[in-house]
């Protein structure tokens, strides 16, 4: 038996005003979706406790069957990890977007505009990350290139504790009562005031502005966590697995599980991406012995964030036609059964531009025993089905065959 998991980040979402009052998954053409919905297992699943932020780290680490109650210590660590950091027990490590603040105003009353810099490419990035290092890094903490927006701090010592704000969930706000503060939280904001005198006038920037792109012009920091430690894939389910993603969160919970993680060239985390690679180095996978081959897609979630209705329809669209498409076809014909499970990790609602708690809806496709599903593949349906599984870890026991 072959498992083909496909995580549509951030696919779902609600009825949009714009679409005719549908959301995105309904309003998208997407044929392979809803055929084979249409034969499988459908409801819908919460892949973040109750309590627990909606993040991404959570509702993945859950999807792979490990419960984020027990296994989640901040994305930033998994990002570490998946940058091939060896992070030691005393450091913490943490997620720094490079973002777009607003000019004119004190730094304590700038607008957050933008949390990816108008999604800066790495090689840009890496010019700021690198003059960060050389002007804030220290013996006690590190700047480290990640890919785009999403980069790295490890810090001795640091806290692993303090709750920053997440600064996609402040788009269009002023940051004054979102920075860190008091005693606890100074260090950081100290870091990050200096950070914007540093990088507001560097020449990465100089040039996206004149070139009429959003500048990068703060660093910000979120997410803190010390080194993971996962229970490995292989030796809980028997089964060889492999990971596919853009985005380093993603790699490092494989790396974590023990799972090999495939890069794919222009991969890029937004709709943007490259779908055809991504689809052929599935199926390589597949070819190359793994018998479950995880698939994650962030597209859907970065329309969301940045609210553009017809890029996340688009995204859902090449999801669809090309990765689920070619992929299915090769297992069709790899003489072999096989299920195909898809989701959301978590909602990504274009109208709150970030995560939000709702369940997600699931299809479960087994080739060896078609059953009578829906006839479209929506948050609706999924939901009329009344099939809930409230804890998404549990869901691959119903899934893998023993």
């Amino acid at each position: 038996m072959k498992y083909f998991v496909l995580v549509c980040d951030g696919m779902a979402d609600r009825k949009i005003k714009e679409l005719g009052g549908r959301t995105p998954m309904e309003a998208a053409n997407k044929p392979m979706m809803d055929m084979l919905a249409s034969k499988a297992m459908c409801g819908t699943v919460s892949n973040v406790p109750n309590g627990m932020v909606p993040e991404s780290d959570t509702a993945n680490l859950a999807i792979l069957s490990y419960d984020p109650k027990v296994y989640s210590k901040g994305r930033s660590p998994l990002e570490a990890m998946s940058m091939g950091l060896e992070m030691q027990p005393d450091e913490t490590a943490y997620r720094c977007n490079v973002v777009t603040l607003s000019d004119d105003e004190d730094y304590d009353n700038k607008i957050m505009l933008d949390h990816s810099a108008d999604e800066i490419t790495t090689e840009e990035a890496d010019a700021l990350i690198k003059t960060l290092e050389e002007k804030l890094g220290n013996e006690m903490r590190h700047f480290y290139t990640g890919v785009s927006y999403r980069h790295c701090l490890l810090w001795k010592n640091g806290s692993e504790t303090y709750n920053f704000m997440r600064p996609h969930d402040i788009l269009g706000k002023c940051i004054k009562d979102y920075l860190p503060h008091g005693e606890e939280g100074k260090p950081f904001y100290d870091l990050m005031r200096a950070s914007y005198d540093i990088l507001k006038d560097h020449p990465v920037n100089i040039a996206r502005r004149n070139a009429g792109k959003r500048i990068a012009n703060s660093a910000w920091l979120w997410s803190p966590g010390k080194k993971p430690a996962l229970p490995s894939f292989s030796e809980k389910w028997g089964l060889n697995g492999a990971v596919i993603s853009a985005v380093d969160l993603i790699k490092g919970i494989g790396i974590c599980a023990g799972m090999k993680s495939i890069d794919v060239e222009g991969a890029t985390g937004n709709v943007h991406t490259n779908y055809d690679g991504k689809a052929d180095a599935a199926i390589e996978a597949f070819k190359d012995g793994h018998d479950f081959v995880f698939v994650h897609v962030e597209g859907p979630d970065e329309c969301g964030h940045r609210a553009e209705i017809e890029n996340k329809v688009l995204a859902i669209e090449k999801i669809d036609s090309i990765i689920l498409k070619k992929v299915y076809d090769y297992l069709c014909g790899c003489g072999e059964n096989f299920k195909i499970f898809l989701l959301p990790d978590h909602p990504t609602p274009i109208e709150i531009r970030t995560h939000s708690m709702e369940p997600v809806p699931f299809f479960v496709y087994s080739s060896n025993k078609e059953v009578v599903g829906v006839k479209k593949f929506t948050e609706a349906t999924a939901e009329a089905t009344k099939l809930y599984y409230p804890q998404g870890h549990a869901l691959l026991d119903y899934i893998i065959e023993k």
